[in-house]
């Protein structure tokens, strides 16, 4: 077996021969690179060469060495004198064969462009020209191969075991058992039937069929077991590599005689001696190769994080002809509910340690601008998304975060198939921003770029096996860590607060008042959507902007620290909880209380004109209003539960009618009285009533209809009596 490694520069005279039937071009300075990664057969060297992914080269010392200590032409032959030790030469073979099935699962799945995959038949089992080959990719093909071919024989073989053992022995039935007669007839309860002997033709079979599991498990190759005998798995087979295999086959080896069992027995013992000489036909020449393998990491990449097809009716060549390679919802960063966003993935395809390129950093940010007007264009079309993404709130014109992301492969220094090793970059950058306005972090023109490697071995296996099972779970889990990993960083970077406006405050109103003020700091990506999230940038130079910022906010708004994915409403209950001063626009802190059951249907009365006249009559409750009728500034309608309310600041001065005097157009809370309330709603500005409990203001069976008065302050905190 010999290794090449895709795009290294050999010289010409060291691997020309290497590359007899390959077409690869030869620059002026006799150097020769190979554009390939994959498996073919050199007929004139009748030796199979594996051409393996440049993820094996590391730069030192402005060196690229494999493994980052041996030069590649140092080790393409893998002799005695090839300075690999055990472990790297062990490592080599096994990751040819998860190339070759990776290759393969891109090749098969019609989604993608199998144009750049040349493929001509592996080689096969049997007699005539031969090769000696010493892969183990051959070895497990040969397996594979043998069991599509000789179908017949293991049927043959499986009816001759079966073949008399439920005939009932006669004469050792009749003389070891007890007959019960019945009618003058013998009736033998226990019948003896004759008895299954050891057969060494069952157990190859069992060896045979439980090594295809194995390599169907570990490497995801077609089972295709069609008896039904127990296999061998776990520990059991554990031994069976570890030694007990070729101890197991050497003790039974004189037990058969036809060329097929032989055959068969040859297989199985190649495999656990790993011998690698299998011999194998090749009436032709054979190769597995692709071309621009970055092509099929792409595929492997967005296989096993991205959504297929993309969300929203978005393609992945866009509209100024650049291509977007992964693209996929998950939860928001902002929101700990069920609210989507967008996740913007690039693979890079290099070598251990390359550095990332100003113009890939540019283009990342390009897809995000392009994503955000394709999602702005189907809202401005007047459609919605069908994933539920919308990045642009209409209340703060602020836009969602839309995570952006590099994804590099690396290997695992200690050849760790199991271990995702998903960790940000250790290059010298691992993280970007572009802004046009700065501590802006919800604004449009804020873009972020991370960057990660991943384990390549992890991955590579993953979808070599392709276990749609496996794949899930951890597609599920990787965009879970993603968002996670990009909270915490925006965290080191930002100071993120819930806020939510005071009783007396209408949140929208304010945040369109001081609309520059709060441009790109406030967004609401919450559920509840009085509720908004307030993002600062915690450089010092922003310091005393900020501080400046939030003693303003907190005369209107409760304020609180809100980490990434927190609940809100969990950490608004302290400063809630303790209170708060009125606005300084507001002067009047009264609210006058309106008992209105069948709110919805009787509303329509009154909301388009805004004209209430609220009964009161003449007792304490009436007093009440009336000595407090130029401090009202608010109309609450309840049903004496925290839920079902409605607040409205009123316009002018409330006054006394007759039900005489009222306007024809003024709709009356109930017709039993003779003395109103005239109150003039602001209806476009209903307050926020989450923090409000109507149950503070006492009231008794004959007067819980009645209208009261009562402080704004005093419906805040819950009386506890």
């Amino acid at each position: 077996m010999r290794i090449l490694i895709e795009e290294y520069q050999y010289n010409v005279a060291d691997v020309k021969v290497l590359l007899h039937g390959i077409d690869v071009l030869e620059n002026v300075e006799s150097k020769v690179s190979l554009h390939y990664v994959g498996y073919f057969y050199n007929t004139l060297l009748k030796d199979c060469i594996f051409i393996l992914p440049k993820v094996l080269l590391k730069d030192t010392d402005g060196q690229e060495l494999a493994f980052g200590k041996y030069k590649p032409e140092d080790i393409v032959d893998l002799s005695d004198n090839n300075p690999l030790n055990s472990i790297e030469r062990n490592f080599l073979y096994k990751f040819a064969v998860w190339i070759y099935r990776a290759i393969v699962v891109y090749k098969n799945d019609k989604r993608h462009d199998t144009d750049i995959v040349y493929h001509t038949q592996i080689a096969q089992v049997g007699n005539g020209q031969r090769k000696q080959s010493n892969t183990y990719l051959d070895i497990l093909l040969s397996l594979l191969q043998f069991n599509r071919d000789n179908q017949s024989f293991f049927s043959f073989i499986v009816k001759n075991l079966h073949s008399g053992l439920n005939k009932i022995n006669w004469t050792r039935t009749i003389g070891t058992q007890t007959a019960i007669i019945q009618d003058g007839q013998p009736i033998y309860l226990n019948s003896i039937n004759k008895k299954h002997k050891i057969n060494f033709d069952e157990e190859l079979l069992i060896i045979f069929f439980s090594i295809l599991n194995y390599i169907g498990d570990t490497y995801g190759f077609p089972k295709e077991i069609s008896c039904q005998f127990q296999l061998i798995t776990g520990k059991r087979f554990e031994a069976y590599l570890n030694g007990f295999g070729k101890t197991r086959l050497r003790q039974i080896k004189n037990k058969y005689f036809s060329d097929k069992a032989l055959q068969l027995w040859l297989l199985c013992y190649t495999f656990f001696d790993e011998a690698r000489q299998v011999f194998v036909s090749t009436g032709q020449k054979e190769y597995l190769l692709v071309k621009s393998f970055y092509i099929v990491f792409e595929a492997i990449i967005d296989e096993l994080i991205g959504d297929n097809p993309l969300p929203d009716g978005m393609a992945k060549k866009q509209e100024d002809g650049k291509i977007v390679d992964h693209l996929f919802t998950a939860k928001s960063l902002i929101d700990s509910e069920a609210k989507q966003t967008y996740y913007i993935g690039d693979s890079k395809y290099y070598k251990m340690g390359h550095k990332l390129g100003s113009e890939s950093i540019y283009k990342q940010y390009t897809y995000a601008r392009n994503v955000i007007q394709w999602n702005l264009d189907i809202f401005n079309g007047g459609k919605v998304t069908e994933s539920g993404v919308h990045l642009r709130d209409e209340v703060t014109e602020g836009y969602n975060v839309i995570p952006n992301f590099f994804v590099s492969a690396k290997m695992d220094e200690t050849f760790d198939y199991s271990n995702d090793g998903i960790e940000k970059t250790d290059r010298r950058k691992n993280r970007h921003k572009q802004v046009q306005f700065k501590n802006r972090l919800f604004d449009r023109d804020t873009l972020l770029l991370f960057h990660y490697d991943m384990n390549f071995l992890f991955i590579l296996s993953l979808y070599a096996r392709n276990n749609i099972s496996q794949k899930t779970q951890w597609k599920q889990k990787i965009r879970d860590r993603f968002r996670t990993e990009i909270q915490d960083w925006l965290q080191q970077d930002y100071d993120f607060y819930a806020m939510k406006a005071h009783p007396d405050v209408n949140g929208e109103e304010y945040i369109k008042s001081n609309f520059k003020q709060l441009l790109g700091k406030v967004y609401t990506p919450f559920t509840d959507n009085t509720i908004y999230s307030l993002a600062l940038d915690n450089a010092n130079v922003n310091k005393e902007d900020n501080e400046r910022l939030l003693k303003e906010l907190s005369k209107s708004f409760y304020i609180a620290k809100c980490k990434l994915g927190e609940q809100p409403t969990n950490v608004l209950r302290k400063p809630i909880s303790e209170g708060y001063s009125l606005s300084a626009t507001t002067t009047k802190d009264g609210v006058l209380m309106v008992m209105m059951e069948n709110y919805a249907s009787k509303s329509l009365n009154f909301l388009s004109n805004g004209k209430l006249a609220v009964g009161i009559k003449y007792t304490k409750d009436g007093i009440e209003i009336a000595e407090h009728l130029q401090s009202i500034g608010y109309v609450l309608f309840h049903t004496r539960k925290d839920v079902d309310q409605h607040l409205f600041p009123i316009k002018g001065t409330c006054e006394i009618k007759t039900a005489e005097e009222l306007e024809s157009d003024r709709y009356k809370s109930v017709n039993t009285t003779e003395m109103y309330v005239t109150v003039d709603l602001e209806t476009h500005s209903e307050l926020d009533t989450s923090n409000l409990h109507s149950t503070n203001k006492c009231c008794s069976k004959t007067t819980r209809y009645d209208a009261q008065f009562i402080k704004l302050s005093q419906l805040i905190n819950r009386c506890l009596s």
